[in-house]
């Protein structure tokens, strides 16, 4: 009897086919985390590539650490949407997608012939997924935007001001990265929409708008009421004392929160006097006074190890963590134990290093694949959409399309 390697379990988006148009990161890592879970991802790019190809440091060009971070689980194909048979070999591939998620301005796409309504006039049941810097009825609709314009617009480069610092940006792109999980949850609402009633349809994901819904949820605080109760803005989160607290010998990040905790953080820290303190024995009476609540969790902090603290949490029940740095993220023992990096093995590069994508099905993980090349898959891609051969040299031949054959000459 013959043995049969099991086969592996499908992936939740298995069998849906997603072109994407968009570039830089927004849209590359939303559909980074369709393709990790089973999506297929044809990313669209012009002959240039995508700008994040050659931002931050490389093994060979074309493949920066950027590109790398947010386009894996993808494959790559190269038309340039500039000439015309390159926008007829794109709608080629239209027909048979089920997404098309794009960050190319409306008015380009529009006059490109892409615009939403003509490639769902071809493609009914095509959802196609619109990223763009704000919405399309307002003063602001078509003006550019990246992630430190939209930071600075919804109010999130401001909250610094509150608690008397300069404005400033989050040092992450999570404009980019926030928008990117509307945009998933975007795509996948409107896949169970379509599984009702059998039609795609047209989705705004407006980065702006998205910014101020993230940034409001605790912000708006007493702006909810009219009269606003007080000014926008959560005081426990403003405050500059809220931060990881210096220890004897490095830092710890420790947050008692409910009535519980302080009584029990100020026993341990020896300050009987703090139990008995009015600012601190509710919860409404610690949010008035957080300023001054911190500056003394602060103090009693200080004169301890980082050790002691962690211990001393874990026995009465506080929620406590050591501070990490980013190069400490790999040997942190949880993300050790649950296998959380993974190596990808690239024939040129070597091996590939990558944070996995973090849901789990029954169990069953993502199974993330290597970033493409620039052009890695056009002709195996446009093959596949039943392009004739006469016309996919066409299009090589005039540089409407370009494949990468770099891999083939690989050892």
């Amino acid at each position: 009897m013959s043995r049969h390697q099991p086969s592996l379990p499908e992936l939740p988006l298995d069998g849906i086919r997603i072109l994407d148009l968009t570039s830089v990161m927004l849209g590359p890592y939303a559909t980074q985390q369709l393709g990790d879970y089973g999506a297929e991802v044809i990313k669209i790019e012009a002959p240039e590539g995508d700008t994040t190809r050659r931002t931050g440091p490389a093994m060979e060009p074309g493949m920066a650490a950027t590109f790398i971070g947010a386009n894996r689980s993808k494959r790559s194909v190269v038309l340039d949407l500039k000439q015309a048979s390159a926008r007829q070999a794109m709608l080629a591939l239209v027909d048979s997608a089920d997404v098309l998620i794009c960050s190319i301005r409306p008015q380009k796409m529009a006059a490109l012939g892409l615009a939403p309504e003509q490639l769902r006039e071809r493609n009914p049941r095509l959802i196609v997924v619109a990223i763009s810097g704000f919405c399309s009825e307002g003063p602001y609709a078509g003006k550019p935007a990246y992630d430190d314009i939209i930071q600075g617009l919804c109010g999130l480069a401001s909250l610094s001001e509150i608690g008397g610092s300069a404005p400033s940006y989050v040092p992450t792109v999570v404009a980019d990265k926030t928008c990117a999980l509307f945009a998933v949850q975007a795509i996948l609402t409107a896949l169970v929409a379509r599984g009702r009633h059998g039609r795609g349809c047209h989705v705004e994901v407006p980065m702006l708008e998205a910014m101020v819904n993230f940034t409001l949820v605790e912000h708006f605080y007493g702006a909810h009421f009219q009269p606003p109760l007080t000014p926008p803005g959560y005081a426990r989160l403003t405050t500059p004392w809220r931060r990881p607290y210096a220890t004897t010998d490095g830092y710890v990040c420790i947050v008692p929160y409910t009535d519980q905790h302080w009584q029990r953080f100020f026993t341990e820290a020896q300050r009987p006097e703090l139990l008995q303190d009015e600012r601190f024995c509710t919860m409404s009476a610690r949010t008035a006074h957080i300023d001054a609540l911190y500056r003394e969790l602060a103090a009693c902090v200080l004169s301890r190890s980082t050790a002691q603290w962690l211990q001393a949490c874990e026995r009465l029940d506080i929620p406590a963590a050591p501070l990490r740095r980013l190069a400490d993220l790999q040997s942190d023992p949880h993300l050790q134990e649950t296998g959380f990096f993974i190596a990808l093995q690239d024939p040129r590069m070597g091996t590939l290093i990558m944070p996995d994508a973090p849901l789990k099905f029954d169990g069953a993980g993502a199974r993330p694949t290597l970033p493409p090349r620039l052009g890695q898959h056009t002709v195996e891609v446009l093959q596949a959409a039943g392009v004739l051969p006469e016309t996919i040299a066409h299009l090589l031949e005039t540089g409407a399309a370009v494949q990468n054959n770099s891999m083939e000459t690989q050892p």
